[in-house]
């Protein structure tokens, strides 16, 4: 009597977390997160239940073979969710038909062959299997596409772990003692129910929980990174600063601002389109250039900066010499008969300076040096200080 109480409780958990699921996913602009599947699953299990409920544990009916078939499907919905809320575009629908029907036809064979035991022993098994393999994924994803979550990677880890063995326990038992292991008035059938209303009530909530975690952390980076490039913003630059400023063994850093040479005329001639695909390409030439650690970021139209940290002045213009040749060398293809279209760029150094709250000043540095360059003819590097001829 226990054990169906807590039966039907935990099918209105389920229901109720599918349709909040649903309204959770309508809400998500684009990338859903993979929550309309958790709401599939969440959906197949309740019906599932609801259905046992019904039709009782060992019934041998149509109502108990689609039972096990959205018993099993439950948790293959939630592994393709999982796979889609890290970004993998898995298909649902086709591999959850080709589940029901493969497992429906697999239950016919055994029903037919072994009887109505082997049919629930058979349900057992492939549940443990099922959730032992989403434990091992759950931990090869601790060290690969979720280094981030550990430890919600650890506690899903544990909580799956805890229904895979309570599966195998229940296969051990169908096989010993036949049907009547699966009474719902026997300890073991409470446990489990009890166990699988916890995972109702407390796994929801924690993919809740990840999904707000996902939108702060893309908050964070659209609030920290420029939309066209996808270098840092003035924001994110600040943030950097002053994570690398809280080191003891952090040196003087230089400021480099990258300025690209009659990008109006770009515009006007090539069109806007052409012009950020400029902008990109600038981009991607800074980062392949730069030293590994350098803190690149867009100020803001066709003007870029690059954070030199850890560098004596000669080396951080021989750096921007560097930049500039490699951008110079750069081209962006285009889809008129012009031919690609290559810049040029001007580029001021800062003086060295050790502190985040000195960023306005040496940008005031390395603006007054651009503006010389600017004078002198562009696609030349000026600096706030004397700098060591170059090597030969």
């Amino acid at each position: 009597m226990v054990a169906t109480v807590i039966l039907g409780m935990l099918c209105v958990h389920l229901l109720c977390f599918s349709t909040m699921f649903l309204l959770i996913s309508k809400r998500l602009d684009g990338n859903r997160m993979g929550m309309e599947v958790f709401a599939l699953g969440n959906l197949l299990l309740g019906v599932a239940y609801a259905l046992q409920l019904v039709g009782g544990v060992a019934d041998h009916r149509a109502i108990g073979f689609i039972n096990h078939t959205m018993t099993l499907g439950a948790p293959v919905a939630y592994a393709l969710g999982a796979a889609r809320f890290f970004n993998r575009p898995v298909p649902v629908l086709r591999p959850l038909l080709a589940v029901a029907g493969l497992y429906t036809a697999a239950q016919l064979l055994v029903q037919f062959t072994l009887g109505t035991q082997a049919r629930h022993a058979m349900l057992a098994g492939a549940c443990a299997l099922l959730f032992l393999a989403m434990v091992v994924t759950l931990l090869y994803g601790m060290r690969s596409f979720a280094k981030d979550m550990r430890a919600e990677m650890t506690v899903f880890a544990v909580l799956i772990a805890g229904i895979c063995g309570l599966n195998a326990a229940k296969l051990v038992m169908i096989l010993h003692s036949g049907l009547p292991a699966l009474d719902m008035n026997s300890g073991f059938q409470t446990v489990f129910y009890v166990y699988m209303s916890f995972l109702g009530t407390v796994l929801p909530p924690c993919m809740v929980w990840l999904v707000l975690r996902r939108l702060t952390n893309e908050l964070r980076v659209m609030a920290t990174q420029d939309p066209l490039t996808g270098l840092l913003n003035r924001r994110g630059l600040m943030a950097c600063l002053e994570m690398h400023f809280r080191s003891r063994t952090a040196g003087n850093a230089h400021l480099l601002i990258v300025d690209i040479d009659h990008f109006k005329r770009i515009n006007d001639t090539h069109g806007h389109q052409m012009g950020d695909l400029v902008l990109g390409r600038v981009a991607q030439v800074l980062q392949a250039a730069a030293r590994k650690g350098d803190l690149i970021c867009r100020l803001g139209g066709e003007e870029f900066l690059v954070v030199a940290l850890d560098i004596e002045p000669a080396g951080a213009f021989q750096l921007a010499e560097r930049l500039r040749e490699a951008i110079s060398h750069s081209e962006v293809p285009s889809i008129s008969a012009q031919g690609p279209i290559r810049c040029t760029v001007t580029i001021g150094v800062s003086q060295g300076f050790s502190h985040p709250q000195a960023l306005d000043a040496v940008l005031q540095q390395a603006d007054a040096a651009l503006y010389r360059g600017k004078e002198s003819g562009r696609d030349r590097v000026e600096s706030a200080f004397a700098p060591l001829p170059l090597p030969a």
